[in-house]
């Protein structure tokens, strides 16, 4: 499954989404903390923004935000939820960034990439990364593929393993300052990285 289709799925979703998400705090600590980690302002990228929920709380931070998502439906409930972020539709592994970010947010998305653009895509976010900034990531921590189920829509996940991240983050000049299982025994891993100076 392309990530195209995966945009489709969210857009029959996104209403359902938004409103089952409206009280959930999933992200937030480590959002706090990953922030807690950037110096004061700056920009930011949320991939895989969906209805705006983290996006308005990273510009409430004092960030210039982008958002960027292939749910052309999320995007609409992302504008009407932080209106002074910037949004863009499109697929993470074509899109190209044309800045350098002081916080990078992939909350329960990059993980709908697939499983060949794993590695490209965390190397691209590493490399969009500023001097000091923070990126901030979920993943599944194994190596492999699954389809589930949510709201009658298929999705496609894929995930490398916990190790796999940690080297790829390495390679690509940036120190990881957390990797946690935060939903164990599911297999859902939380990773903070900043990059060298």
């Amino acid at each position: 499954m392309n990530p195209r289709e995966i945009g489709q799925h969210y857009d029959a979703i996104a209403a359902w989404w938004s409103a089952e998400a409206e009280t959930s705090s999933a992200g937030l600590g480590y959002l706090h903390r990953a922030i807690a980690l950037c110096r004061k302002g700056g920009k930011a990228l949320d991939v895989g923004c969906g209805d705006g929920r983290l996006t308005k709380l990273i510009a409430d931070a004092g960030f210039d935000v982008v958002g960027i998502d292939v749910s052309r439906e999320m995007i609409a409930l992302a504008r009407a939820r932080a209106p002074n972020a910037m949004f863009i539709h499109a697929d993470i592994c074509e899109w190209q960034p044309a800045d350098r970010y002081d916080l990078i947010v992939a909350w329960d998305s990059t993980f709908h990439v697939p499983h060949a653009s794993q590695q490209p895509v965390v190397e691209k976010l590493c490399a969009a990364l500023s001097p000091g900034g923070v990126l901030l990531f979920t993943a599944g921590g194994i190596d492999g593929e699954i389809t589930g189920q949510m709201n009658d829509e298929t999705f496609y996940y894929s995930s490398l393993s916990d190790a796999d991240y940690k080297r790829i983050l390495t390679d690509n000049g940036c120190v990881c300052v957390l990797l946690e299982r935060d939903q164990y025994p599911e297999h859902h891993i939380v990773v903070i990285a900043i990059r060298s100076a």
